[in-house]
């Protein structure tokens, strides 16, 4: 959790907390038709190559 100013116990109840929110989520895309997915996944692989790239980055691993 870099962008929060949380402790690592405190990130870790909080990823736990979350587990069955995206669990449910992850169960419910699972169930949508191909047509339903729209354009996120390529938007999605796009935006992720430019960020890569991307000079100003939070991140740089």
């Amino acid at each position: 959790m870099k962008t929060l100013p949380l402790g690592q116990q405190a990130a870790q109840r909080l990823t736990s907390q979350l587990l069955p929110v995206l669990d449910q989520a992850q169960r419910e895309a699972r169930e949508l038709p191909e047509e339903a997915w729209g354009s996120a996944p390529f938007g999605l692989a796009l935006t992720s190559m430019a960020h890569e790239r991307q000079y100003s980055r939070l991140f740089r691993s």
